[in-house]
């Protein structure tokens, strides 16, 4: 039986030491060019919509071609990206270690989750990809969920451009309210025992999550593991991502804000459920609605109205939907709709009355 020979400096090492060294360069080639990839998915739609198609870019046609182009490949490469990194992270921390560390911590998990929401720019669609990381995770369900309302609904972009526009307390006010949403309708959630109305599949990822020990999985191992996940979560919500994106491009080029503005021009007490109810099967993130808001402000809507609508757009938008469906059952997106959405209306309202 021969022993592993020593190294240069007096040490030994390990079998499991080898495939570490060849595979952190790879790792990080991989990751520069996943980046190099997402850098130029805007410049790429851009010359493959406008240039080498030769579309108008101010064309309703153009806008939607050129739309799914460059969100397509941004939300797969995402998607991809992030399920890597939760298996190499499940690779070491199993389904039931993660139950224990939160248990007894789900209110202070939504305010974390939401928080997480608010410095990540995500608009719904590309939240999507880490609210399914979190789930296969075995995250508590509550908390994915106040993860997901925050990413899309408040973000820097949108409090810069209201605090631009209408001041600092209509921005403050949307922070706190947008984020108070998101916290208090993860909590509801996660104390509804939602939990079998999530699809099976996800459910069976989590169950398997407790084998494996760690300490006996070498680098290739956890690499391998990770790849297994991106192989089994991307290909089967793929194309829901494609259809749902695809439900948005049209809306994107085919809905002009004119013909929003038309609508909600004027402030009566049915005005703010009006708003949810034509926001939802929208599609945007809150830097590109912002602009729409000051359309309707400037048309004479109550800006309780108009953050309800804007609100409704990019927290419970009709693409958001089709992708969450190859992940919860219907009547969870129902449920979530409902929560969320009488959140949007009570904060309608609020601003209708103290603004």
């Amino acid at each position: 039986m021969t022993s592993t020979p020593p190294s240069p400096d007096g040490e030994h090492k390990t079998p499991s030491d080898k495939p570490l060294g060849r595979m952190l360069p790879m790792g990080a080639a991989a990751l520069a060019l996943w980046y190099l990839l997402y850098s130029q998915l805007l410049p790429f739609s851009e010359w493959l919509t406008f240039s080498l198609l030769g579309l108008d870019p101010t064309s309703h046609l153009g806008l939607a071609i050129q739309f799914f182009v460059y969100d397509t490949p941004k939300v797969l490469l995402l998607l991809t990206l992030v399920v890597f990194a939760v298996g190499i992270l499940r690779s070491f921390v199993t389904v039931a270690r993660t139950r224990q560390v939160l248990a007894g911590r789900q209110a202070m998990g939504n305010v974390l989750a939401a928080l997480l929401g608010v410095v990540t720019p995500f608009c719904s669609c590309s939240a999507v990809p880490l609210f399914i990381g979190f789930m296969t995770a075995g995250v508590p369900l509550g908390v994915t969920f106040s993860f997901l309302i925050s990413a899309p609904m408040v973000n820097e972009i949108a409090l810069v451009l209201l605090f631009g526009l209408l001041g600092w307390k209509v921005a403050a006010l949307y922070f706190v309210t947008g984020l108070g949403i998101a916290i208090v309708s993860g909590w509801v959630m996660g104390r509804m025992n939602l939990e079998p109305y999530v699809e099976d599949w996800v459910m069976q990822i989590r169950a398997g999550e407790a084998a494996a020990p760690d300490e006996s999985m070498t680098v290739r191992d956890r690499v391998e593991y990770a790849l297994d996940s991106v192989r089994d979560i991307v290909g089967r919500v793929w194309k829901f991502i494609i259809l749902g994106i695809a439900a948005g491009a049209g809306i994107h080029g085919y809905v002009p804000d004119g013909y929003l503005a038309g609508i909600m021009g004027e402030s009566a007490w049915w005005s703010v459920p009006m708003s949810v109810v034509i926001g939802i099967p929208m599609y945007s993130n809150a830097a590109g609605i912002v602009p729409v808001v000051e359309a309707l402000l400037g048309k004479g809507a109550a800006l309780g109205t108009v953050l309800a609508f804007m609100m409704s757009v990019i927290a419970l938008s009709f693409p958001e939907m089709v992708i969450l469906r190859k992940v919860l059952k219907p009547r969870l997106i129902a449920i979530f709709v409902g929560v969320v959405g009488t959140g949007i209306l009570l904060v309608g309202y609020l601003f209708n009355t103290i603004i």
